[in-house]
């Protein structure tokens, strides 16, 4: 298994200014991320940067990085210049790590890498973990996914997925729904077709990138996951729990 993790780190954000280079325990979060996922089986890591600011940091603490142009509209087009200025074949695998995922579990970077490859009718791999309660399952801010007999996406919503006919949401249902957790991993040769596909009325209406692999007749698989991911850092109360959780 060869893979390479790209790391999309955006300087700018709405709710927490310049998140990438948040400070926990004494690193950018953006270097953190990196570091994380260097502990898995990935060939190497690299940080797909907005911002001079952001390669200037890695660059102080040994971590490769790329400068992409600041006016992408996605995370995905942001690695697709990244796979061509790195000079990835269209048979490689790239992981997508987000930039704000400080706690990253490197086991789960490999599963993500090693189940794509052995899927090879799929263009993309993600995870999932069950969900427990019944406050998550209800919540638009989790994404819900659910699977075919073969572990494959059938569908990505913000909407409490499945629904048992005539249930209520006070419950969970069966077959336990699935919270999808954001990481990817790609076949190079897709990931540069993906920003010149189509926008799907669904990833609209849902506002999820995803579903426009799934309207365009592509298949993802998903590993799902025993382990809870780690908190994500969107808000400064995020990087409070983050920061309480590292020390």
């Amino acid at each position: 298994m060869n893979f390479t993790v790209l790391v999309p780190a955006r300087l700018a954000s709405t709710r927490l200014p310049r998140k990438p280079l948040a400070d926990i325990g004494g690193l950018p979060m953006v270097v953190r991320v990196a570091r994380r996922a260097a502990l898995s089986a990935a060939a190497r890591v690299v940080v797909a940067a907005d911002h001079a600011d952001i390669v200037q940091a890695c660059s102080l603490h040994d971590v490769a990085a790329v400068l992409t142009r600041e006016d992408h509209a996605t995370g995905s087009d942001r690695l697709a210049e990244a796979c061509g200025l790195l000079g990835l074949a269209d048979d490689d695998t790239v992981v997508n790590v987000q930039g704000d995922e400080p706690l990253i579990e490197p086991a789960l970077i490999d599963a993500c890498a090693a189940l794509l490859a052995q899927q090879l009718d799929c263009v993309m791999a993600t995870a999932g973990h069950r969900i427990a309660t019944v406050d998550e399952y209800t919540n638009p801010n989790v994404v819900k996914v659910v699977l075919d007999n073969h572990n494959r996406a059938l569908y990505f919503s913000r909407a409490p997925i499945p629904s048992q006919r005539g249930g209520a949401a006070a419950q969970l249902p069966t077959p336990a729904p699935l919270r999808h957790v954001g990481i990817y991993a790609y076949r190079v040769r897709f990931l540069r077709k993906f920003p010149s596909l189509p926008q799907s009325p669904l990833e609209i209406t849902e506002s999820l990138e995803q579903l426009r692999a799934l309207w365009h007749g592509e298949r993802i698989a998903v590993h799902v996951t025993e382990q809870p991911p780690g908190p994500g850092v969107d808000t400064p109360h995020d990087l409070a729990r983050v920061r309480a959780l590292v020390g």
